[in-house]
């Protein structure tokens, strides 16, 4: 065992592999959140009077801002951007292209697909009253858009656990 994978206790040092493993099953747990949207939810808010999916929608923008949810959402980033610089640091071990293209995907597919295209539209959802032609006519291109960028951000996610599973094996 060489002396720079020793920590203070002896033991040896598995934060390289602890943060592949938690970007593994953080990207594979928000794939089947989105997933989950992507294949029914959505679907089942669609087939309610706008009024009442606008108003199930809203709600659910406002419960998944929640510790549990954010934690492995922007943890399993947090976790991307570690793998990011220690990939490029490490270019030439086995496996660092794969937690390269993981972290990316996951970085630029879910997080930033979030950030720029699923808010917005969160947003102005949540400035309409549910009632209201408005509204009515915002659901209409909400479901479609948002599903859209959904499915974008599921299989986004979904590719990364798979890479940072391959990252893993070697």
């Amino acid at each position: 065992m060489q002396p720079s994978t020793v920590d203070f206790l002896g033991m040896t040092n598995h934060l390289p592999f602890a943060l592949k493993l938690l970007a593994v099953l953080g990207c594979g747990l928000i794939a089947g959140v989105f997933f989950a949207f992507s294949t029914f939810v959505m679907s089942a808010l669609a087939r309610l009077q706008p009024a009442q999916g606008i108003a199930a929608m809203q709600l659910i923008n406002i419960t998944v801002i929640n510790p549990l949810f954010m934690t492995a959402f922007l943890g399993t980033a947090a976790a991307c951007m570690y793998l990011t610089v220690s990939s490029l640091l490490k270019w030439h071990q086995p496996g660092a292209p794969y937690l390269l293209i993981g972290s990316l995907l996951y970085l630029i597919g879910t997080l930033g697909v979030t950030i720029v295209f699923n808010v917005p539209l969160n947003d102005a959802l949540a400035l309409v009253k549910p009632d209201s032609t408005e509204g009515a006519s915002l659901w209409a291109n909400y479901l479609t858009n948002w599903t859209i960028w959904n499915h974008i951000r599921t299989t986004a996610a979904l590719a990364a656990a798979a890479s940072f599973t391959i990252a893993l094996c070697y």
